[in-house]
């Protein structure tokens, strides 16, 4: 659900606001960087009949990279610290580009104003629930075992309904999934908040940038999903 390692707040009595802003630039920078290499490589391979062949000819292709995009976010999540930061944004980058692939059927399967409405529907959710964790006094960090649960929830039941195919069940998913990626958007922000704190350097501040830049990186896409999958329109 979240990917920040084993970093923990430190409390280095640095000045607050500062460490958070500092820290936030960087990390939705990062997300931005993230977002727009998926975009381009979602585009740049629909636009190619070749890659469209190479991709979506046969089953196999894509399931490699959809195995290769979970073993780097796995890999990423667990050696974040015995990487540089810079090391750390490359394979972010790396993971981007990945997801842009798998991400592409999207705009195969759905029209292009789908599209534009879902992506602008989702950055305005994800702006509302990250700017509502930024500022809020209440502690939404309790909220995670509540969306942990959430998830698995989501998850065995998207399994279920790949063998029972119900459009109610698909229906019903997507809403869950739209609110627990909300839930997820305000969760994982006030944990990348709580980690400003524990920031001691420049290195340390990247390292935790790209591991909350994926974060929220993952939160986006997912409820950019569930909300095309809900309100889209696909072509004829």
């Amino acid at each position: 659900m979240s990917q920040y390692g084993s970093y923990t707040p430190a409390f280095a009595g640095i000045d607050t606001v500062e460490a958070v802003n500092a820290l936030f630039r960087k990390v939705y920078q990062y997300m931005a960087l993230g977002l727009i290499l998926t975009a381009v490589t979602a585009w740049f391979t629909v636009s190619s009949p070749a890659m469209i062949r190479t991709f979506f000819g046969s089953q196999a292709p894509i399931i490699i990279v959809a195995v290769a995009e979970i073993g780097l976010v796995i890999y990423l999540s667990a050696t974040i610290q015995k990487h540089s930061a810079s090391t750390s944004l490359m394979l972010f980058g790396l993971y981007s580009v990945l997801n842009g692939i798998t991400c592409s059927v999207v705009l195969l399967v759905y029209t292009q104003e789908s599209v534009y409405t879902a992506f602008l529907s989702t950055a305005g959710m994800f702006g509302v629930m990250s700017l509502y964790a930024l500022y809020t006094k209440s502690d939404i960090t309790s909220w995670g075992s509540f969306l942990r649960m959430g998830l698995w929830g989501l998850i065995i039941a998207m399994v279920i309904n790949l063998f029972v195919g119900s459009t109610m069940a698909e229906t019903v998913i997507s809403v869950m999934g739209i609110i627990i990626f909300m839930g997820l958007t305000a969760y994982d922000t006030a944990k990348i908040k709580s980690l400003a704190y524990g920031m001691s350097d420049e290195e340390t501040t990247g390292k935790i940038a790209v591991i909350g830049a994926l974060s929220l990186y993952l939160d986006f896409i997912n409820l950019f999903l569930y909300l095309i999958r809900l309100f889209g329109k696909r072509k004829d």
